[in-house]
C-alpha cells in the first residue's frame, strides 16, 4: 500500500509538538509518500484557543508547508486543517479556509457536541443515550454540511462508554448510515493505539479505534482512510499499519492510495452527494 497520512498536527495546535519541517523529514524516513498537514482550525471567536491554532498563525503555517514542498520534492505535502463544525461559522470555513487560503482539503471532527443549548466535550464523562444520540446528531450535521472531506475518528465517542450498549450502537448505525448516504470516507484513527489502555466494564481497552464500530461500519460499505493523527514527527507513521489490519479484518476498504486523487479530481460536492 503507498504511504500516505493525512492526519498530522504541528506544535502550531498548541497540543502537539515539531515544525512542518521535522514532519517531512522523518515522513521521508518512515517511507511516506503523501503527507497532509492537519493543524486544528482556528475560529473566529477564539473559543478552544487553548487546543488549536491561531487564526495569525494562518500565513505561518502556509508559509511553511510551502517551504517544505520545495525543500522535500520526494513528498507531495499538503495543506489541510481539522475542523468542528459550528454553523455560525459554516460560511467562513468556505469561503476562508476553502476558497481565500486554498487549502486542499478539511476534515470534520467532533471533540465536542451540541447538547442543551451548549457545546460539550466528550472528555472526562460517560456519555448517556441521550448524549449519544447528540454526539450522532452532531457528526450527521457536520458530514450534511458539506465542508468536509472526510471525518476523523467518528468513533471517538467511544472513550466516553463504560461499555458498548444498546444506545451506542445505535449511535454508531446512526453515524455510519448518513456517512453511506453521503460517500463519506471515515477515519481509523492510530492515535488511539498510541494512548494508554484505560479500565472499561470488559477491561483494559483502547479508548479508540473501537471495534464495534468497524464491526458496524462493514455492514454500510464504509470507505475508510488510515490516518496517524501524529502528534509528534517520529509518529508520522505511527500505529497506522494496524489501523489497515483493522480495515482488512472487517473487509473494509483503505482509500489511502486514491484520496488524493479524488480531493483532486472535478466531482459532486459532498454537499450535492447529500441532498441527492
Amino acid at each position: 500500500m503507498l504511504r500516505a497520512n493525512f492526519h498530522t498536527h504541528t506544535y502550531l495546535c498548541h497540543h502537539a509538538s515539531g515544525t512542518v519541517d521535522d514532519y517531512c523529514r522523518e515522513a521521508v524516513a518512515s517511507g511516506i509518500s503523501i503527507l497532509g498537514f492537519t493543524d486544528h482550525c482556528p475560529i473566529p471567536d477564539g473559543r478552544w484557543s487553548s487546543v488549536r491554532m491561531a487564526m495569525s498563525d494562518l500565513d505561518l503555517y502556509l508559509q511553511a508547508i510551502q517551504q517544505a514542498r520545495l525543500d522535500y520534492p520526494q513528498l507531495t505535502i499538503l495543506a489541510a486543517l481539522e475542523c468542528e463544525y459550528i454553523p455560525e461559522f459554516a460560511d467562513f470555513q468556505r469561503k476562508h479556509f476553502s476558497a481565500e487560503y486554498g487549502f486542499d482539503y478539511l476534515a470534520g471532527a467532533a471533540h465536542s457536541y451540541w447538547y442543551q443549548g451548549e457545546f460539550k466535550g466528550i472528555y472526562g464523562q460517560v456519555l448517556d443515550a441521550p448524549q449519544l444520540q447528540a454526539y450522532a446528531d452532531y457528526l450527521i450535521d457536520t458530514m450534511q454540511s458539506g465542508l468536509y472531506a472526510f471525518v476523523a475518528h467518528p468513533d471517538l465517542f467511544a472513550m466516553a462508554l463504560w461499555d458498548w450498549n444498546a444506545a451506542a450502537e445505535a449511535c454508531a448505525h446512526a453515524i455510519l448510515k448518513q456517512a453511506a448516504a453521503c460517500r463519506m470516507p471515515l477515519e481509523i484513527n492510530a492515535y488511539g493505539l498510541r494512548k494508554p489502555k484505560k479500565e472499561y466494564a470488559e477491561g483494559l481497552r483502547n479508548m479508540y479505534p473501537m471495534l464495534e464500530f468497524w464491526r458496524l461500519a462493514a455492514e454500510y460499505g464504509i470507505e475508510v482512510l488510515a490516518g496517524s493523527d501524529a502528534h509528534r514527527p517520529e509518529d508520522v507513521w505511527g500505529n497506522t499499519d494496524a489501523c489497515v489490519e483493522i480495515a482488512d479484518r472487517f473487509g473494509l476498504k483503505v482509500i489511502n492510495d486514491v484520496f488524493l486523487q479524488r480531493i483532486q479530481s472535478t466531482r459532486l460536492t459532498q454537499t450535492q452527494i447529500c441532498k441527492s
